[in-house]
């Protein structure tokens, strides 16, 4: 059977130009529409980007997304139709990149910066380069009214990044708390509010931290009911006991800050007002670092 040179420019023809849906590839714009450009990708037709799909931001000028003969790479989004065009975006492939460092962001523990955008029942939901993400109410630094976070910048890390289910899950608490770290120190006086209280003690917000006053820190006295001692938003001071670099956690104590045993119990709000004064004692009292002595000379280098 013959194979004519016909045959041959039609098989050369379809190799070409077999374009389908989901492949990456390079072109030119090379003519603005009124919605969207046509774009030069060595088909025998060319292809069209929509303006919707020519980036995450949305822009009523196209030039400042996709100049004239730059040549970039375009996802096809759908298949050649009848006269042989495919259909582009830009749009497909920035979220991929994106998908792929927030994956990234949430084993490295860096930070992103998005925008609240609104509030529902759990937390509010923010614009994170142009994806929908959600603050949980735990990990919002801010609690009390989340409404007034609308339209705010804030610093979040990655909780969790799924681009197969879309969830994007962040964490403006966990964010700040990174921050902090490097500028606490154990020893310190800190001045918060009480965030929870459990059985177990209660959790103090400072600074964009949040520690733990464990039931046995509260007092050198027992304490039976941590409910009975404290209220949800109520200020205190404590002095950091520990910081775990590792688990992220902050232990504090305010017993150190007691006078005789259960005064915490007894008079909780001259303790506080004292606080400050009360460290400062704490801390002339601490026995300083011996003095270095200088090792005798040799004999030679006495002579």
């Amino acid at each position: 059977m013959s194979f004519s040179s016909d045959d041959f420019a039609k098989a050369l023809e379809q190799q070409l130009y077999d374009f389908s849906k989901g492949q990456v590839v390079r072109g030119r714009p090379f003519s603005y529409e009124s919605d969207g450009v046509y774009v030069d990708i060595g088909g025998k037709s060319a292809a069209f980007l929509p303006a919707s799909e020519a980036g995450l931001r949305q822009t009523t000028d196209l030039s400042q997304l996709v100049p004239l003969n730059e040549e970039r790479e375009f996802l096809i989004v759908r298949d050649q139709d009848a006269d042989g065009q495919v259909t582009l975006s830009i749009r497909q492939l920035e979220l991929r990149s994106l998908w792929k460092r927030l994956a990234e962001m949430q084993d490295t523990k860096e930070t992103i910066s998005v925008r609240v955008s609104g509030v529902n029942k759990g937390g509010v939901t923010v614009d994170a380069d142009g994806l929908r993400g959600f603050i949980p109410r735990s990990h919002l630094v801010e609690r009390e009214n989340p409404e007034a976070l609308i339209g705010r910048a804030m610093t979040v890390s990655v909780l969790e990044a799924n681009s197969s289910t879309r969830k994007l899950v962040l964490s403006q608490r966990n964010a700040s708390q990174a921050a902090s770290f490097g500028r606490l120190h154990e020893g310190q006086l800190i001045s918060g509010k009480i965030s929870g209280i459990r059985p177990f003690g209660v959790f103090v917000d400072f600074d964009g931290s949040s520690g733990l006053l464990h039931v046995n820190q509260i007092s050198k006295n027992y304490v039976s009911s941590v409910e009975t001692v404290f209220k949800a938003g109520q200020p205190i001071k404590a002095i950091i006991l520990e910081i775990d670099d590792i688990k992220r956690r902050i232990s504090l104590s305010t017993k150190q800050l007691e006078s005789y045993p259960g005064e915490m119990l007894d008079n909780f709000d001259a303790l506080m007002a004292e606080a400050e004064s009360r460290m400062e004692k704490l801390n002339q009292s601490k026995p300083s670092a011996p003095a270095e002595v200088a090792e005798p000379a040799d004999e030679a280098e006495a002579e």
